[in-house]
């Protein structure tokens, strides 16, 4: 199994969007940005991830499972752009703030930390015991 990080803004589309979608779960669509896009081409099904709120909040505040595994995205004709589906598992007892992530130091090489802009990233096995602890659930 692998782990990632799904970024979005939550006055677009929020925890609480995600979680009513319930295990139909939603695409992960409008990603224009290669690396991105591969890293979502990477992905299989049962894979899991973290929810960011960014700009509003700057948390992770939930985990995520893929649901479907790469397909083109339905909001371009282009080509080039691919999307998954996710579904909503459990929120965090406590969201994971940015803040937070940076000051720890073993999470210093942490994408979230060195590829900031980037809106769907790996994460380490090692991180994502690191995060669930901070976040009160288990890995």
């Amino acid at each position: 199994m692998a782990y990632w990080l799904f970024k979005s803004e939550p006055d677009v589309w929020s925890w609480d969007d995600q979680v009513a979608k319930g295990d139909v779960g939603e695409e992960w669509n409008g990603v224009r940005n290669y690396l991105a896009r591969n890293n979502m081409r990477a992905m299989k099904i049962g894979d899991l991830g973290f929810f960011y709120h960014s700009n509003l909040g700057k948390e992770i505040v939930g985990i995520v499972e893929v649901c479907a595994e790469s397909h083109p995205d339905s909001t371009t004709e282009d080509p080039r752009w691919d999307c998954v589906d996710i579904k909503a598992v459990r929120p965090l007892k406590t969201p994971v703030t940015l803040a937070q992530v940076k000051s720890d130091p073993r999470l210093t090489e942490m994408s979230l930390v060195k590829s900031m802009r980037l809106s769907v990233q790996p994460v380490t096995e090692e991180e994502w015991k690191i995060v669930c602890d901070l976040g009160g659930v288990d890995p």
